[in-house]
């Protein structure tokens, strides 16, 4: 079955941290780029980070300096570590790869569930 599988969210105080996992299964992420959407309720789905094929990097500007993604070949995995988080990170996140879901349409895909990540 071809799919990504978020894990690591949850709730947490303002200023902490929490660390998103993204497992691809039934793929590999070779040669895709790889990211991070999120959506908050009556928001819309916005990308978050990317760490593409080239090893090039994106961040939203308002997670610029507190988030890093990173990638692990070997373990088919893709992370999002977020530090200081503040309330209005809350969300579900959304793992995405080009190859499999991309866009916008990454927040509503079967192909992964999502995470919530809460901060209070």
């Amino acid at each position: 079955h071809v799919q990504l599988v978020e894990s690591g969210g949850g709730s947490v105080q303002a200023g902490g941290s929490l660390r998103l996992s993204c497992t691809a299964s039934g793929f590999t992420f070779d040669g895709s780029d790889m990211g991070w959407y999120r959506q908050a309720p009556g928001n819309e789905c916005e990308l978050v980070s990317t760490k593409n094929a080239d090893g090039s990097t994106y961040y939203l500007d308002s997670v610029k300096g507190r988030f890093t993604i990173s990638q692990d070949y070997a373990k088919n995995t893709v992370s999002l570590q977020m530090t200081r988080l503040k309330p209005e990170d809350t969300a579900r996140y959304y793992c995405a790869a080009t190859v499999l879901v991309w866009g916008k349409s990454a927040c509503s895909s079967s192909r992964a569930r999502g995470t919530q990540v809460t901060v209070s």
